[in-house]
């Protein structure tokens, strides 16, 4: 007798590991699946709810400062190390894997700390409005009442210090920028705009072209140096004050720009005629902002009491961070992994944020982490549906500034309905709209 046997193979239809799921056949003919589409934009819609209800940033609360906390940065090279200077004098140095202070020193500076930043070798240097800055050793952690393993004493009260990021130089800033060397107690070089006459708040070196920096004024002004010829190469003068600025890590020529209009702009410092974008959220004056490793993002903190962050060339609909119990964000930072984001406050508390509101801490399995991937390309798949959009860009946020950017939008509504009417009646050709971005800059000197 003859017999015929189908046979299969038996990896389609077993799973190959324990643990794997059961292999399934399916037909992908869509005429077969006509109710395919509604139920995946159901997933969608659950997708962005999902991530909405467990989108709890807030990690911890690093206290130690009695006073308001102005300036943080990292370490170049560690993912933990952080400092943070008050207006009590203090600097303290946190452990932010253990939640632990490395290195406190209650009064490293007679009144408030106004810049801190790490050197490639570790060294931490600390400026403050009694005219010095100050290196310490991080390892000092053991002693009691740390000393400073040098002194460098200016003239004038500094308001920022940056690290060159392989040289042993620094820059500071006061009524002027100066250069200083590790190994000597007076300046290298001073540097200034031959018209200047303005206060410098913070002063950064370019990530790539290190020699390079940039520096704001109290007068409105973005200025570009070159440290090799010692003089300043270009200035523009704004509409606003800025209060912070960084460079981006992934372009070196982008530089950001936390101004005092409430708004953020990103420039192309080939080009200072216009911003490249703005970044409009904000409704007081946003006082720092800092650019994530991975240059596709970056975090803003300002007087409204909230920390956003922003996707690069999106200028609008950030995330929003807020506790009732913090006060106004006077400064922020990004990991050096990109995973969490510190804002420092006037209530004296270091706060650690997640970068992604949703994102889980811990162990993820292979299969957990498929199905987060899966959630998130169904996210942005239907991103553009009305129902599934409103929930993903939905964001609750304290009941003054909600008021406030009520406020705000009448006012500028208001400013220009103004406008078109005076152009209205206005003799044809002698008012032309502008752009919004060509009225930032006043003027560009050379």
């Amino acid at each position: 007798m003859k017999i015929k046997v189908l046979q299969h193979d038996l990896v389609a239809h077993l799973p190959q590991r324990p643990g794997d799921p059961t292999p399934m056949s399916r037909n992908l003919n869509p005429l077969m699946h006509p109710f395919a589409k509604a139920r995946e934009r159901t997933r969608a819609l659950n997708a962005a709810k999902m991530d909405r209800m467990f989108s709890k940033p807030f990690i911890d609360s690093l206290e130690g400062h009695v006073d308001a906390v102005e300036v943080m940065a990292k370490q170049p090279g560690s993912l933990t190390t952080v400092a943070s200077g008050s207006w009590d004098g203090g600097v303290i140095v946190h452990h932010l894997a253990r939640r632990s202070q490395l290195l406190h020193i209650p009064q490293a500076h007679a009144g408030k700390v106004s810049g801190v930043c790490f050197s490639r070798q570790g060294r931490l240097f600390s400026c403050g409005v009694d005219r010095t800055v100050k290196s310490w050793n991080p390892d000092d952690s053991q002693t009691e009442n740390p000393q400073p393993v040098a002194v460098f004493s200016g003239k004038s009260a500094f308001n920022s210090i940056d690290h060159h990021n392989s040289d042993p130089t620094f820059a500071t800033a006061s009524n002027l920028v100066q250069i200083w060397d590790e190994t000597k107690s007076l300046p290298v070089s001073n540097l200034t705009f031959p018209t200047s006459t303005e206060t410098i708040n913070s002063v950064r070196f370019n990530l790539s072209e290190t020699s390079v920096l940039a520096s704001i004024g109290s007068d409105r002004t973005f200025t570009l140096y070159d440290i090799r010829t010692g003089k300043a190469e270009r200035r523009v003068v704004m509409q606003m004050s800025s209060n912070s600025l960084s460079w981006s890590p992934t372009f070196p020529t982008t530089v950001l720009l936390a101004s005092e209009d409430h708004n953020l702009y990103t420039f192309d410092i080939r080009r200072f005629d216009a911003p490249t974008q703005i970044y409009k959220g904000h409704v007081a004056a946003v006082m720092s902002c800092d650019w994530a490793p991975t240059g596709l993002e970056f975090v803003s903190g300002g007087w409204d009491r909230t920390v956003r962050i922003w996707k690069e060339g999106r200028g609008h609909s950030p995330e929003v961070y807020h506790t009732k119990r913090m006060h106004r964000v006077s400064s922020t930072l990004f990991t050096s992994d990109a995973r969490f984001v510190l804002s420092g406050s006037d209530d004296g508390n270091v706060r650690i944020w997640k970068a992604n509101a949703s994102e889980r801490l811990g162990i993820v399995t292979t299969r957990e982490r498929a199905a987060i991937e899966y959630r998130d390309s169904l996210k942005q798949r239907w991103k553009s549906d009305g129902e599934v959009g409103r929930v993903i860009r939905s964001r609750h946020v304290p009941r003054p500034v909600h008021q406030a950017a009520k406020l705000k939008r009448t006012m500028l509504e208001a400013q220009r309905v103004k406008e078109e009417r005076r152009r209205k009646h206005t003799r044809a050709g002698e008012s032309k709209p502008k752009a919004e971005r060509k009225k930032l800059v006043v003027v560009e000197q050379a």
